[in-house]
Order: C-alpha cells, then structure tokens, then sequence
C-alpha cells in the first residue's frame, strides 16, 4: 500500500502530468465560453440583432451536444489505443481548436466561434473517458479517493478561475487579443503537460468501432445497467452535476434579484461554491483513509439538503424596493443574513465534494479494466443529460412562479429522494465485498 497523503502524488509522475493536463483543459474550456459569454452579452448580441439570452442559452446547448453524439466512439476509442497517447492527440486538437477560437475573437464572427465551440465541447468528451480510465491503471485502489479527489479539487477551482478571468479579460482595452493569444498558450501547455503522462496498455486492442451514433449510445448505458451498483454510482453522479448546474445557473440572478447585490457579489458566491467542493474532495481522503467506500455518501446528499433548506430560509428578506442600488462586495459583508447566505452555500458544496468522489472511485475499482472506458463514456451522456434536465426544470419551475430560493428548496426535497437510491448502491457494493 501506497503513502496515503494525498498531496504525495503530486511528486508523483503517474498522477502529476495527468493532473496539469486536466486543469489546464478544464480552466481553457471555462476561460473560453465565458469570455465568449461575455462578449456575446455585451457587444456581439446587439451588434448582430441578436437576443442575448437565447444566443446563451443556445451556446450551453451547442457545448453539451458533443457528449451527446461522440462519448460512445470515445469510450470505444479509448479501449481500443493507447490512453496517454491519445490524450497528446485530444491536446494537439485543443490547440488547433483555440486557433480558430483566437481568428473568431479578432474577427468578432459570432457562428464561427459557436463552432469553435462545439469542438471544445467534442475535445472535451474524448478526453474524458481516457482521464479517468488511465487513473486506476495508475494508481492503488488506496489511492484512488486521493487520486479523485485531487482531480475534482482542481477541476472546480479550474472552473473558477477560468470563469472569472475569462469574463474579467475579454472586455477590457486590448482584451480580444489577449484572449486570443492565450487560450492557444494554454491549449499548448497543456498538450506539453500530457506527453509525460505514463504509458499504458490498450485494453481491448480488437475492438472495432462503430459509426452508428444512436446505437452506439444506447449500447453504452444499457451494458451498465445490469451492474446496478456502478449504475446507480453513475446516476449519483449525474445528480451531483444536476444539483451543481442549477446552482450555479442561478447564482447571478439570485445575487442581484434576491440578495439586490452587484456582478461581485455573483462571483463570490461562484468562487465560495467552487472552494468548497474542492476542500470537500480532498478531506475525502481523511475521511475514508484511503478505502473505497461509499458509506458516506448518502450522508453526504443528506448533508446538501438540510444545508439547502437552511439557505431557503436565509434569502427569505422583504422584496427590494425599486431604485436601491445594488449593494457592492463590501456591504454585502455588512449583514449577518448575508454571511449566513455563504455559510450555507459553502456546505452544500463541501457536502458535494465529499458526497461526488468516492462514487468516481466505486467506480474504477468495481469495473471491469476492459470496460473501465465505456462507463465513464456512459457517464458523460448521463452527466449532459442531467445539465439539460437542470436548465430545462429550472425554467419551467420560474414559468410556473417559483421563486428562486424556492428552486434551492426543490433541489433540496429531490436530493433527499436521491439519496434513498445512493444507499442502494452502496448497500450492492458492501453485498458485493462480502461475497468475495
């Protein structure tokens, strides 16, 4: 067994290239849509005649689409060559994709870069089957709740800075350029990262793929389905991207329709949301000491949802009077209320970091080697359809007169009833443990 500091496997080459591969991608992905979220908003939308809340609406929709169409060929793909050389690929496409990404900022050419972003979205579902297969060819099974945890940590706070560099850059005096030339240089590092990545064995070297999209897809869920503790691990993880994407999507209409506070205010919420799922994925490993159990997770879900309620009762305030300025960062500091609002927000995080990873892990060591890639192919459709499944609910919750603290109130009531289905899987995988 393995040293069970987590923080030991940054010295690590079998996990420390493929880390700085994942973060750079993942803070690339993020600087880019909101950078271009951005200047769709504030200058592309009106200049073109188009309205800015569908045009975003639609790019969320055109970056989900690739996981729809291309996880089974990833999934396939990654049994069939070798893992860390076709990450180097993945990466050489991101340079090539952010190229254009960098042509469509200077020329301001709202289609081109929706196509641009659709490739981000594809490069994105190749190379997710192959992060996290690679990881138990890597690493012990004592390691695998430090090896997640450690990704998801910098994943979200990936997300975060992504987020708000790319909105904070794109919009400022020569900010174009500067975002142009720096998506490529980190397409670039990224693609340096991953060709230190380790070697690996193709595990199903024989495998022919298919081109028949549909197909394809249904085949990767169905084959998990038998396996009703990896299934219902896969489903406890859509439900946290779910859970993550209402959140967030709410955050900054919440901050200034709810709270009455500024864009700031937003982007703390974003960052206090962020933070917390990254200590939660780590303390994971505190928690666990290194067994891949998942006997906390429904305690975890649980944990989310009475922190949801109590944050239902904390944004419950008198309705803002019409004309008050928003509040600023600082002021918003100035009532109890409000750090009650950042409390509770940081433990549904934190619950959701500690709630997420050790699904990952009950994954990659109760599946099969030479199906390891089709799961998490099988993840990736699952996880996109439950983003939509967030925008669409959450949309047809506010059409119906749900407030927004009301939305926070219903994801906590459901993730209650989610947690019943967790317990399932944990209760198989413990069955499965002690037949063995």
């Amino acid at each position: 067994m393995r040293n069970r500091n987590q923080f030991a496997l940054f010295r690590s080459r079998r996990f420390l290239p493929l880390f700085l591969t994942q973060f750079l991608g993942a803070f690339n992905d993020n600087f880019f849509k909101s950078a271009l979220v951005m200047l769709i908003t504030y200058r592309l939308a009106e200049r073109g005649g188009y309205d800015p809340r569908i045009l975003v609406n639609i790019a969320g929709g055109v970056f989900i689409l690739p996981f729809f169409l291309f996880s089974a060929t990833a999934g396939q793909l990654a049994d069939k060559y070798e893992r860390s050389f076709l990450v180097q690929i993945v990466k050489i496409a991101e340079i090539l994709v952010m190229g254009g990404a960098a042509l469509g900022f200077y020329l301001e050419h709202v289609r081109l870069l929706m196509v641009v972003l659709f490739l981000m979205g594809a490069q994105s579902t190749f190379f997710g089957p192959l992060k996290y297969s690679i990881l138990p060819q890597h690493l012990d099974e004592s390691e695998l709740i430090s090896g997640n945890g450690l990704i998801q940590m910098g994943t979200f706070l990936s997300i975060l800075t992504g987020t708000i560099f790319g909105g904070l850059f794109i919009l400022r005096g020569g900010g174009v350029y500067l975002v142009s030339v720096l998506v490529v240089g980190i397409a670039a590092a990224g693609w340096w990262a991953s060709r230190y990545i380790p070697e690996t064995r193709p595990v199903f070297p024989d495998r022919k793929l298919s081109a028949n999209i549909v197909k394809d897809t249904l085949k990767i869920v169905t084959d998990v389905v038998p396996h009703k503790d990896i299934f219902l691990s896969v489903l406890g993880i859509s439900w946290f991207w779910l859970v993550g994407a209402t959140f967030l999507a709410q955050f900054p209409t919440y901050a200034r329709l709810v709270i009455g506070a500024d864009e700031q205010v937003a982007t703390l919420f974003l960052a206090v949301f962020s933070v917390g799922i990254g200590l939660g994925s780590m303390a994971c490993n505190s928690l666990l000491k290194g067994e891949v159990s998942g006997r906390h997770v429904p305690l975890a879900a649980i944990a989310m949802s009475a922190a949801s309620v109590l944050l239902y009762f904390a944004s419950k305030r008198p309705p803002l009077a019409p004309g008050v300025p928003e509040m600023g960062i600082w002021a918003f500091f100035v009532s109890w209320r409000n750090t009650a609002v950042l409390v509770c927000l940081f433990a549904i995080s934190f619950s959701g970091g500690l709630y997420i990873v050790p699904l990952y892990a009950i994954i990659q060591s109760r599946t099969d080697e030479a199906r390891m890639a089709g799961v998490i192919a099988c993840t990736n459709v699952t996880d996109s359809l439950f983003i939509v499944l967030s925008a669409v609910g959450s949309s047809l919750l506010l059409a119906l007169g749900f407030s927004i603290p009301q939305i926070f109130l219903s994801m906590a009531v459901l993730t209650v009833a989610a947690a019943f289905f967790i317990r399932s899987a944990v209760r198989g995988q413990l069955k499965r443990r002690n037949a063995l």
